[in-house]
């Protein structure tokens, strides 16, 4: 007697935040041209219709990967920048997370904003210009805090806090391809006290 077909299993559902964990984890450590569909569904363990479906598209997968990996990782250096502290702290506490946060021995190295998409194939120029748009909005988070440094006299009137907050950026990124090339954490902190260094302002502990 010939045996029943076996019934199909319904196909796996894709829990959207598991989903964009996996993704931001790859988009990280292969960089978005580096990681491919046949990547993604593998380590998902879905099918790409199921992918497609959830996402829409890798460009849109990407986008919203970033949203969560960045408000992981951001969001202690955001709420100082936003806090009582002095310029100088608010600062040194961001770029010593940054240190932190870019040399962690469980994650891939580099961050995964600040040196993501620098070149990229014509196709992909509008993943490019996302990601370049978040780098300015990190930017502009700086500079309106030197902006307020300036109003409350912990830098003097005057001070190009444009300038100031691309040096900093500038020397953010840096730190990345260092870490990307196995700089540790402790040699990056180093390299944020030299940066430091440079704060041209009032360095006030506001807690005394």
């Amino acid at each position: 007697m010939t045996a029943p077909p076996k019934k199909r299993g319904r196909p796996r559902t894709l829990d959207r935040n598991v989903g964009l964990d996996v993704a931001a984890r790859l988009f990280w450590e292969h960089g978005y041209e580096g990681t491919s569909i046949a990547d993604l569904t593998a380590a998902m363990g879905v099918t790409p219709p199921s992918l497609y479906a959830t996402f829409g598209s890798k460009e849109e997968l990407y986008r919203q990967a970033l949203d969560r990996a960045t408000e992981r990782e951001s969001k202690a250096r955001m709420d100082a920048l936003l806090s009582d502290m002095s310029a100088y702290e608010a600062l040194s506490f961001y770029l010593h997370d940054v240190a932190t946060g870019i040399s962690r021995p469980d994650d891939p190295r580099g961050c995964i904003v600040s040196t993501a998409v620098v070149q990229c194939a014509a196709e992909n120029e509008t993943v490019a210009k996302s990601v370049t748009a978040r780098r300015e909005a990190a930017i502009k988070a700086i500079r309106e805090r030197f902006d307020r440094a300036v109003v409350e006299g912990e830098l003097a009137a005057g001070t190009d806090t444009d300038s100031l907050a691309r040096f900093y950026g500038a020397f953010v990124q840096g730190m990345s391809v260092q870490a990307c090339d196995g700089a540790c954490t402790e040699r990056l902190r180093r390299l944020v006290d030299i940066a430091l260094s440079a704060w041209p302002g009032s360095r006030g502990d506001r807690s005394r």
